[in-house]
Parts: structure tokens; C-alpha cells; sequence
């Protein structure tokens, strides 16, 4: 019997060292593929700046309105959001989609990300966008880049302040 005790331990010391040997031989391998080749740690998808628009689009105001349906709060906008009503415009954000889905030409865009939102943190209905896309967009929870037109919507509850138009991603953003 003890002779089969050490048998396995010596089995055993063997193995670790093979693993450790072709570990050691896996991990210079691949270090010297990734410096060879070029690659750098992180690549910078995103070459525009921060957003300047959201800080435009968070300066609003309210006032009590009523509908047939009761009571609401109407958004009342600054100058210079009127400015930018019918123009285009590019916002970096994050894709909150509306309904279970991987893909979709309507959304909702927050400025936040999914856990500090609107509907789920601390934001509130001036931190988002309702999105309409031209065409539809893969759902993903990493800050991407869209543009389109943006329109305003002082009079509808049941939709978003802000609704941008015929959108186009542009690109995912590396802070």
C-alpha cells in the first residue's frame, strides 16, 4: 500500500509540474503574440469629446397642466433648448430599450447609466431621450453615440420630453 501512496504522490507532483511548465510556456506565448503584434491595451473607439448637449437639455422647468386624464407636470424649456429644437444633434448614452428585446429601432436613451436612470436611480425625465431609429440597433448596456433630430414634446405624457429622429448610431464610446 505504500508503495501506491507514493506512486500517486509522485504522479501527482509530476502532473503540476507539466502544468505549471506549459502554463508558464502558454502565458510568454501569448504576452509575446500581444507585443508583437501591435495590440494596445485599450483601444479608443470614440474620438469626439463629452457630451455638451445634455447639460443643455437637463436646464428645464415645470408647470401643473391638465389633461382628460388628470393632472401633469408640462415641461417648460429653456432658450437654448428651443434653439436646438428641430436640428441635429449627438448625444453619447447609454440604450434602455423598452421592451425584452436584442434589437430595435425604438428606445429609450438615457445620459445615465441603466441603474442611476430615470426610471431606476436618481435621474429624472431630463436625463433621457426617447430614441426612433432609422434603422434598428443592436441592444448593448456600454455608452454609445447616436445623432438624429431633435424634437420636443411639451404636450404628450404619455411620451418622452425629448424625442430624437431618425437616428443613427455612430459608434460605441470609450471614456
Amino acid at each position: 500500500m505504500v508503495s501506491h501512496s507514493i506512486f500517486v504522490n509522485l504522479l501527482m507532483r509530476i502532473t503540476m509540474q507539466t502544468y505549471r511548465f506549459y502554463a508558464t510556456i502558454a502565458s510568454i506565448f501569448s504576452f509575446s503574440v500581444f507585443a508583437l503584434s501591435g495590440t494596445k491595451a485599450q483601444s479608443k473607439d470614440y474620438t469626439g469629446i463629452p457630451s455638451l448637449v445634455w447639460p443643455v437639455l437637463y436646464d428645464i422647468q415645470y408647470e401643473k397642466a391638465q389633461d382628460e386624464y388628470g393632472a401633469y407636470d408640462r415641461p417648460v424649456f429653456s432658450e437654448a433648448v428651443k434653439k436646438m429644437a428641430g436640428q441635429e444633434i449627438t448625444l453619447p448614452g447609454y440604450i434602455i430599450p423598452f421592451e425584452g428585446t436584442n434589437q430595435s429601432k425604438a428606445f429609450m436613451f438615457s445620459s445615465l447609466p441603466l441603474n442611476a436612470c430615470f426610471f431606476c436611480g436618481v435621474g429624472g425625465p431630463e436625463t433621457v431621450v426617447q430614441v426612433r431609429m432609422a434603422k434598428p440597433i443592436d441592444y448593448n448596456d456600454k455608452p454609445v453615440e447616436i445623432r438624429g433630430r431633435l424634437k420636443l414634446n411639451p404636450d404628450n405624457p404619455d411620451e418622452h420630453f425629448y424625442i430624437l429622429e431618425d437616428a443613427v448610431e455612430l459608434g460605441p464610446v470609450s471614456w
